[in-house]
């Protein structure tokens, strides 16, 4: 197990994948129960998750994903998909205000993707993607509105937090290693 500092740390986005190793649905369950177990804003739980683990959904629904826009390349590289995802959808029947909502699945996305983390697997939280493709692909009911994915998997790629000398745009170098700027403390506390 990871000290916390660590799992922070090692928690990047991660956007290439071994794709021949597959998480256990149990693991994909299991870190659902964790974040099922966060705080929730006037503890409503309004976030329901779907688990898109086959080799045929996956393929489905990678293509309605956008991914890390700002490189200009294409990821994931094929041949590196991820081996899961986690669709987290907004129930409107139980939080009809997406602002209490949003505070939510931050939380829950985050201690997902520690919790993955922590056993030696990663992912990238997917904010790009067409939620109406995206229900219609899965079949989602009018009241469940995709709103988070999750890609997961095992990291192939290597993501180093970097200083903010060059900006705050994550780049790649020639060895295709992934850096993160990150400010640092005296730029970021208010004195």
């Amino acid at each position: 197990m990871l000290e916390l500092k660590q799992l922070i740390d090692e928690n990047r986005s991660h956007r290439e994948f071994k794709t021949g190793v597959k998480i256990p649905r149990e693991r994909l369950e299991a870190w659902i129960l964790n974040a099922s177990h966060c705080p929730s804003a006037r503890n409503l739980q309004a976030i329901k998750y779907m688990i898109i683990d086959s080799n045929e959904g996956i393929a489905e629904l990678l293509p309605l994903t956008y991914w890390a826009g700002s490189l200009g390349i294409k990821l994931p590289p094929d041949g590196h998909e991820p081996t899961a995802f986690i669709v987290m959808c907004h129930d409107h029947t139980i939080a009809p205000l997406k602002s209490i909502f949003y505070m939510d699945i931050g939380i829950c996305a985050q201690t997902i993707m520690l919790s993955a983390t922590n056993e030696g697997f990663g992912g990238c939280m997917i904010g790009s993607a067409s939620a109406d493709a995206v229900r219609e692909l899965l079949s989602l009911p009018e009241n469940l509105e995709p709103a988070l994915i999750l890609a997961l998997g095992a990291p192939e790629e290597k993501v180093v937090l970097t200083d903010t000398s060059k900006g705050v745009k994550y780049y790649r170098d020639e060895n295709n290693v992934h850096y993160v700027p990150k400010r640092s403390l005296d730029e970021i506390i208010i004195k």
